[in-house]
Order: C-alpha cells, then structure tokens, then sequence
C-alpha cells in the first residue's frame, strides 16, 4: 500500500514492495523514477521482483512533483533534497541501505549516496549525456560515488553507456535503447548477483 511522506518540497509517495519472512529485511533498496516516468516503469519492476526474492525491502519512490501532478521534474536540488528527507524517514537502524533508480532517478541517487549513508548504488539508464551531446557529461555525478556502483544500460541509449571502472560494475543490454525494456531477465541475473555480493542473501 503506497503512503505518503512529507518532505521539504511536497510529498513524496512510497510504494513499499516487502519480502516474506524477512523482519527485518535483510537491506532496503530505495527507488526513483525518471524524469517523465514514475515507479512502475518495466526495469523497476524487474529489479523490485528480484531483490524482494532475495529478502529485501524495496521502496520506490515518487518524488513531489509528480504526486502533485506535475510533468516537468524539479531542479536537482529540489530533487536531492526531497530525497534525502525520505531516506531519513525510511531508514532503520541496523538494516543496509541501497539507493538507485532509473534515469534522473539514478543521478539523484548518485548525487546523495554520501549524504544518505547508501552502501551501494544501482543505477539503470544512467544518462551520461543529453542525446546528441557528449560534451555536456553528467559523468561526474557517478564518479563522484565512492560506494560500490552498478550500471545496467542500453547499448543504443543515446544517453550514453557509462565506463566501467574501480567500484563500478557496467551491464551493457545488446540492443536495449534508455527504456530498458529487452532483456529483463539478463537484468535480473545481473542484479541479483550485484544485490548478494552487496549485503550477503541468497534467495529462499
């Protein structure tokens, strides 16, 4: 059942996906949407399906413009600072955090993974450039993240594939445009193995 948590900017709503058996969870994974998208976009799902068979508690979030009924995305600021407000109503002690999302989703994570105290970040679609634009690099928002990092893009994303390097895994889809739609199971298998290496599961 979705609820609503009051931020600085508005508020936002969480739709809580919780595994069985598991309380607490073994980790909490919290999610956001894209720009123009919101939380039931197919990678989310998919990742949300994976990570409640491994005993972990997802929250995907809805940031306040969208709740309020608003197209056009908040400046990052606004953003970020929404975000960390749930990140800290939502928290519980002794249970890992993991942050991630989709898109914008993954660049507002990235931004706040230090200052949300995230162990680990999973970004899907990360937009490493506005289409077309390679010299406008949004790169240094993921590089800036200093805990264990995975990428899952397209290989026709005209955002951009991001570089692997120390700390940051890169799942490349063979065909998948920024929607990431194809393949969800290779996604899955991805995640899955990312998610157990992080806080130690093994599915049920």
């Amino acid at each position: 059942m979705p609820y609503l948590v009051d931020t600085p900017r508005g508020l936002a709503r969480v739709t809580a996906d919780d595994p069985a058996g598991a309380a607490p969870p073994r980790a909490l994974l919290v999610l956001g949407h894209g720009a123009g998208g919101g939380v039931e976009a197919p990678d989310l799902l998919a990742v949300t399906r994976t990570a409640v068979e491994l005993g972990i508690q997802v929250l995907r979030v809805e940031q306040p413009y969208r709740v309020a009924g608003r197209r056009a995305a908040t400046p990052a600021a606004q953003l970020d600072e929404a975000w960390l407000a749930v990140l800290a109503a939502v928290a519980v002690d002794g249970v890992p955090l993991l942050v991630g999302g989709r898109s914008s989703g993954a660049r507002v994570a990235c931004r706040t993974a230090a200052a949300g105290g995230a162990r680990g970040v999973l970004c899907l679609a990360f937009p490493c450039h506005p289409p077309g634009k390679p010299d406008k690099s949004r790169l240094p928002e993921l590089d800036a993240v200093t805990v264990p990092t995975l990428c899952v893009a397209g290989s026709r994303d005209p955002f951009g594939v991001p570089p692997e390097r120390a700390g940051r895994e890169v799942l490349v889809v063979e065909g998948a445009d920024h929607a990431l739609r194809r393949d969800l199971a290779m996604v899955r298998a991805a995640v899955g193995g990312w998610l157990t290496t992080q806080v130690g599961v093994t599915g049920e």
